[in-house]
C-alpha cells in the first residue's frame, strides 16, 4: 500500500522514493511582500504556482486571472504534500513564487522551515484570525470541515451526540465508515493528536477500530456507500455530499456536526515563497482568490466555505459561526507533524 510520504518537521522532508533533504530553519528576518505594482514587464516574467489543488477545481479560475491581468502562468499540479517535500529540496532555486495547499498542515511546515513571505495586514485581515497563520505567512482560501454524514433512513438525528469520541461506543458496532490512508482523515487524526494529546487520540482510533469499522478508498466512496444504505454513519469533508446533492438532491444522507474537534474547520490556502521570482503578481493572484467572485466561485463550484468575509457559502450549510467549537483553540500550522500521526495509523494498525 502506498502512503503519502511527507514528514511535517521543520527540517526533514521526505518525497516519494526516500529521499530525505535537511533543511535549517531560517534565521533571517521574515520576507515581506513589497507593495504590488501593475509593470508590463512583471506580469510578462509570469507567475509559477505549485498546486496541490487539482485543475479540475482552480484551472477556469487560474484563466480567468490570466484573462484579467494578461500574466503568464505556470501551474505544477501535485500531491499537496509531495509538492511542498519539492520546495523545500529545491530551496532558494525553486521556480515556485506560490504555494497553494489543499490542508493547513504543508503550509505550517514551510512556514517553520522559513519559505514563506510574510503577506501584508491588508490581505490576511480579510480572513478570519483561525483561518490563517497567526504571523501572517499564510492565508486561507476555502475551509472544509469535518462531518459524521449519516443516512437519514438508518439513523435518526437525536441518536447521533456532540462528541466525536462517542462513535467508540460499542451501539456503533459495524456501523461506521472511515479511510485511513486518506489525506484530510490522516489530516484530522493529527489535529486529534494536536488538541487531544497523543494517548486520548490513540484511545480514540482504538475504540473505532474495535467497534469494526468498514474501510473505504475516500471520502466520495463512503458518501456513496452511506447514499446506498451499505452503511450507517461515515467521517468525511462536508463538500462531498454537496457535491452529489447537486445532481440527486433527494439523497438520504445528511450532515452531522459534532461539538469538538470532530468538526473542526480545516482550510485550502495560499503561501507566497520567500525565493518567489514575481512576489508582486503573486500577491495579485492571492488578492484574486480572496475577492468576491472567486469566493462564490468555491461556494458554487466546490461546495467549501468561501473564508473571506462577507461571502456566503452555498445552499442550506450551517454558517463556520454556528459550527466552529475548536477553531480558536489551534494555530492550523501546527498540524504539520504528519510523520507521527502516520506512525500512530501504523501502530494501531489501521493502516
Amino acid at each position: 500500500m502506498k502512503r503519502r510520504q511527507f514528514v511535517y518537521l521543520v527540517g526533514i522532508a521526505t518525497v516519494s522514493g526516500g529521499l530525505a533533504v535537511a533543511c535549517e530553519p531560517n534565521s533571517n528576518p521574515t520576507t515581506t511582500i513589497p507593495t504590488p505594482t501593475t509593470a508590463t514587464t512583471e506580469l510578462e516574467a509570469g507567475l509559477v504556482i505549485y498546486s496541490g489543488r487539482n485543475e479540475k477545481l482552480i484551472g477556469e479560475l487560474i484563466k480567468q486571472f490570466e484573462e484579467q491581468t494578461n500574466a503568464k502562468i505556470q501551474v505544477r499540479y501535485g500531491d499537496t504534500a509531495e509538492l511542498a517535500a519539492a520546495i523545500l529540496e529545491e530551496g532558494a532555486n525553486s521556480p515556485a513564487d506560490v504555494f497553494f495547499g489543499q490542508d493547513a498542515g504543508a503550509l505550517g511546515a514551510l512556514q517553520k522551515a522559513g519559505r514563506t513571505a510574510q503577506l501584508p495586514s491588508s490581505l490576511v485581515d480579510k480572513v478570519d484570525a483561525a483561518y490563517r497563520s497567526p504571523e501572517g505567512e499564510w492565508v486561507g482560501i476555502t475551509g472544509r470541515v469535518r462531518t459524521v454524514d449519516y443516512n437519514t433512513n438508518l439513523v435518526k438525528a437525536e441518536e447521533l451526540t456532540s462528541s466525536i469520541f462517542d462513535f467508540t461506543d460499542p451501539k456503533w458496532k459495524g456501523k461506521i465508515a472511515w479511510a485511513p490512508t486518506n489525506g484530510s482523515f490522516q489530516s484530522f487524526v493529527t489535529s486529534l493528536r494536536v488538541v487531544e494529546g497523543e494517548e486520548r487520540a490513540k484511545e480514540w482510533l482504538e475504540g473505532i477500530k474495535a467497534n469494526e469499522p468498514k474501510v473505504y478508498p475516500n471520502n466520495t466512496s463512503i458518501v456513496e456507500a452511506l447514499s446506498r444504505g451499505e452503511i450507517a454513519v461515515g467521517f468525511v469533508n462536508h463538500y462531498y455530499l454537496e457535491r452529489i446533492k447537486e445532481d440527486s438532491p433527494d439523497v438520504p444522507v445528511a450532515h452531522h456536526f459534532t461539538q469538538d474537534i470532530g468538526s473542526l474547520v480545516n482550510v485550502a490556502g495560499v503561501a507566497i515563497l520567500d525565493s518567489a521570482k514575481n512576489p508582486n503578481i503573486a500577491q495579485r493572484f492571492t488578492e484574486f482568490l480572496l475577492s468576491e467572485d472567486a469566493q462564490n466561485y468555491f461556494a458554487n463550484e466546490t461546495f467549501e466555505y468561501p473564508l473571506a468575509s462577507g461571502v456566503a457559502p452555498q445552499g442550506n450549510l450551517k454558517s463556520l459561526n454556528e459550527i466552529r467549537q475548536q477553531d480558536e483553540k489551534i494555530d492550523l500550522s501546527n498540524l504539520n507533524d504528519l510523520d507521527n500521526t502516520l506512525k500512530l495509523l501504523q501502530e494501531v494498525a489501521v493502516i
